[in-house]
């Protein structure tokens, strides 16, 4: 009976073993299954809270796009207004250009105009004020009068008319030295109003023109005047040696060989100092030994 007793008691200590084994592996799948239900609880909230979190996230993707859209538009936008006033202050420069270089040409005219009326105004007054001084200064002008080929030897020179020889009469005699003297003088006088008016017309003409062109035309009037004046003062020499020559008595002869020159000669050339051969001979000289003899140069 203590056997079966015993027996009795481990087969009941073995099933309630087995029971809170059972009992334990059940709790512990219970426990398995809430924790795989929240697992699978917290699963589906996370679900649910990503496709919120994908709504903003896109929401902002969409205002970043707009934004760059936005920008691109204002860059385009101030690229297409930068280039508007780029060509606009283009056409204002030109504009501007164009009308500066009217108003240049425009004042350029006036200027010369100006410049034009100035001169004719002075010639008005130096043709105006110019008898006035030679009034004043009380020297006539020698008259001039236009001669032909015919009126060289028949006409008169330096508003002396030429000498008629009486039958008999004496070679430079007192009358034909007068007449010469006469003439000569009247060629001096000449001769020194000539200078006189050039000083005058260079001292009342001189200006600094701005045109290179009027400069130099008006150099080279200046240039021609001043070389006639020192040929005219050569010839005043020659007169005054003539002049001379009419006090010494020796006027009318040739100095190579003493023969007469002759009136008609004179009245041509009043300052020669030879006669028709010895001139040519000197100008033969002249062509052959130029290059030789400093005397004929």
């Amino acid at each position: 009976m203590a056997a079966k007793s015993a027996a009795s008691k481990k087969r009941k200590k073995a099933t309630t073993s087995k029971r809170k084994v059972a009992a334990r592996k059940v709790s512990k799948k219970k426990v398995a299954r809430k924790k795989a239900a929240g697992k699978t609880v917290a699963r589906k909230k996370a679900s649910k809270k990503k496709p919120a979190r994908t709504k903003v996230s896109r929401k902002k993707a969409s205002k970043k796009k707009v934004a760059k859209k936005a920008s691109k538009k204002k860059a385009v936008s101030r690229k297409k207004v930068a280039k508007k006033a780029s060509k606009k202050k283009a056409v204002s420069r030109k504009k501007v250009a164009k009308k500066a270089s009217k108003k240049k040409a425009v004042s350029r005219k006036k200027v010369a105009k100006k410049a034009s009326k100035k001169k004719a105004s002075k010639k008005k007054v130096a043709s105006k004020t110019r008898p006035v001084a030679r009034k004043k200064v009380a020297r006539k002008a020698p008259v001039r009068r236009a001669r032909s080929r015919g009126d060289l030897l028949t006409g008169p020179i330096h508003g002396v008319g030429p000498y008629k020889a009486r039958c008999g009469e004496e070679y430079m005699s007192e009358t034909q030295l007068g007449h010469f003297q006469d003439i000569l003088a009247a060629w001096k006088e000449e001769l020194i109003f000539e200078v006189d008016r050039t000083v005058h017309h260079m001292q009342d003409e001189a200006a600094n023109f701005p045109d290179p062109n009027d400069r130099a035309t008006q150099e080279s009037e200046f240039g021609l005047e001043l070389r006639t004046r020192d040929r005219e003062r050569k010839l005043l020499r020659k007169i005054d040696s003539a002049l001379i020559r009419i006090d010494d008595g020796s006027y009318g002869f040739c100095d190579e060989t003493g023969e007469e020159i002759g009136l008609k000669r004179l009245e041509a050339r009043p300052v020669a100092t030879l006669c028709l051969e010895a001139q040519e001979r000197r100008e033969q000289a002249e062509r052959q030994f130029r290059d030789r003899d400093d005397r004929y140069r």
